[in-house]
């Protein structure tokens, strides 16, 4: 190189020279201040002499593949000075060609000491992944070891366990000694969980008093619980905080892969929602995650949101059961029943769909599109010249919100022109008694509206004199079941006997369900309860079979002729 060029590189940057073998012919000063190294220790030198170890083999075999070809390289190379000490160089190799030949001479290198650069980007990226406070792995970071962690589990098919960790307590230290005692707490919780798990392990911190922990080579139950028992001991342990003994607990909620076999995000929200049931239930304690039960919640959500489709895309429909007066052969009322015209499964029973749903507000939605439905139906009869009352099931969840009253006014308005006492709401006797206080104000306001009330499934329930006394309904219903097997359980038959007679004595109306036979409305003739209904009598049906089906009915003559006892 020409000796105008070289001051002007020497003066620039780190410089030197090479053979073909790689042995070192020229350093100028930088070379030297850098590398640690004198002129003479390095001229003769290999190269190799600065060889960090931090990169492969195939790295510098690239390397020198390109420019003994006579291209030039560019990259980034980790040294080692010779005090030990790691340094990087951004470097630039030029093979120089012999003028005479046309082939290689020997090689330049042109550096750049980008040792700072590359720590504060180490730093940089650092700070990006873990939280300054603790030093341990933010969400960010944890976001990618959770991810290696359960690639390692599936690969090495070894359970893994997912943990989120809150402290109780931590609250009343924040306010009682400030937050800097806070976080003083904090450093301390994190170092006693670093101390505690294994090195592969890890533990994290989301936020405030919140830590993850992923314990990997849980291979079972007994070893988890150990495991978590030793968190929960070191967590407790007393901590020093101005000349005090602070104690402060941990809450766990932890779920276990592949049990629970799930994507990073969810095993983290499963563990979150078993912390809470930790909480729940006392402080210094952990939770397993239920794997079952949350595919139940699954199950329910799903149908949940099936069933609010169904209601949106008008696939619901109500069928009508009559009510006839045994003795007299006369329709008396109709039960509206709720079916699904599923388009894949065909008309499905209430039972089938709707045990999920009553669980959700969903249920309110329905129901008041049912009191729309049987008053609407109640209109087009009364066009036709009848009066057959309908009687509609109100789900406990309707009915005991604080403003079922108010809802109920506002469906009667957009029906004014049906009477109120034509609308019967049914409750079952289970719902009426666990809030007698509620049930009752909330009775005697309905029926301020002229709106009918039944009680239903009365006998499986808290059947008492002080409940049929309060719960002024016109009309008891017999619960099925009772009817059903009365002809052969005496049991069941004393019960129906004794219902009959208490609804007389108040002065009430009975209705009997689940007549399936000529029998039994004839035992219930003698025992003095006329009215009933029953698939012998009739099965539920839609709205336009009702008028041919009550053309067409006659009761049995044997029950004309019963006398009661």
């Amino acid at each position: 190189m020409d000796d105008k060029y070289r001051r002007a590189v020497d003066a620039a940057a780190i410089f030197s020279e090479t053979d073909l073998e790689g042995r070192i012919t020229y350093v100028n000063d930088q070379f030297c201040d850098v590398s640690g190294y004198s002129r003479e220790e390095l001229i003769g030198q290999n190269h190799r002499l600065l060889n960090s170890g931090q990169h492969p083999t195939d790295f510098f075999s690239a390397m020198w593949r390109t420019i003994a070809l006579g291209g030039v390289w560019k990259g980034e190379i980790c040294n080692r000075a010779k005090d030990g000490s790691l340094y990087w160089v951004d470097s630039t190799m030029v093979p120089v060609l012999d003028d005479a030949t046309g082939r290689v001479d020997r090689y330049l290198s042109i550096r750049f000491d980008i040792s700072e650069k590359r720590e504060l980007l180490h730093v940089l990226q650092w700070r990006v992944g873990h939280d300054a406070l603790t030093g341990l792995p933010n969400r960010a970071y944890l976001s990618d070891l959770l991810d290696q962690a359960l690639a390692m589990s599936r690969q090495e098919d070894i359970p893994l366990a997912v943990c989120m960790l809150d402290l109780d307590g931590f609250k009343a230290v924040n306010d009682g000694y400030g937050h800097a005692s806070g976080d003083v707490l904090l450093v301390e919780v994190a170092r006693r969980l670093r101390d505690i798990v294994r090195g592969e392990d890890v533990v994290a911190r989301l936020a405030g008093d919140e830590f993850v922990l992923v314990l990997r080579h849980i291979r079972d139950l007994p070893q988890l619980r150990a495991a978590l028992n030793r968190v929960l001991g070191a967590v407790s342990a007393p901590y020093s905080l101005h000349g005090k003994d602070i104690h402060v607990f941990a809450s766990i909620g932890v779920t276990l892969f592949p049990l629970d076999n799930e994507n990073a995000e969810t095993l983290l929200r499963h563990a979150d929602q078993a912390m809470y049931v930790a909480k729940q239930r006392g402080r210094n304690r952990f939770h397993l995650f239920d794997v079952s039960r949350d595919r139940e919640i699954k199950a329910t959500h799903q149908t949940v949101q099936r069933m609010r489709q169904a209601l949106t895309a008008g696939e619901l429909r109500l069928h009508f059961q009559p009510k006839v007066n045994m003795r007299l052969g006369e329709v008396v009322g109709f039960e509206a029943l709720l079916r699904w015209d599923h388009p894949q499964n065909g008309m499905l029973r209430a039972r089938d769909f709707l045990p999920p749903v009553e669980e959700t507000d969903l249920i309110i939605d329905i129901g008041e599109w049912v009191m729309d439905q049987v008053l609407l139906q109640l209109h087009r009869w009364q066009q036709m010249g009848q009066s057959w009352p309908i009687s509609v099931n109100v789900a406990a969840r309707h009915f005991q919100r604080a403003d079922f009253v108010e809802r109920l006014k506002q469906v009667l308005a957009r029906h004014a022109h049906v009477p109120p006492q034509m609308l019967d709401l049914e409750v079952v006797e289970s719902v009426a008694v666990e809030n007698i206080h509620h049930v009752t104000a909330c009775l005697q306001a309905c029926q301020a509206l002229g709106v009918q009330f039944s009680l239903g499934d009365f006998g499986t329930g808290y059947s008492s004199l002080s409940y049929i006394k309060r719960l002024r309904t016109q009309t008891i219903k017999i619960d099925k079941s009772f009817i059903r097997d009365m002809l052969d359980d005496r049991d069941d038959l004393a019960l129906t006997t004794a219902v009959i007679g208490l609804a007389r004595a108040f002065g009430r109306r009975v209705i009997a369900e689940g007549v399936e036979s000529v029998e039994h409305g004839e035992l219930l003739l003698q025992m003095g309860c006329e009215i009933a209904q029953g698939y012998f009598i009739a099965r539920p049906m839609p709205a336009e079979e009702v008028p041919g089906w009550v053309a067409t009915f006659v009761a049995p003559a044997q029950w004309r002729l019963v006398t009661s006892l």
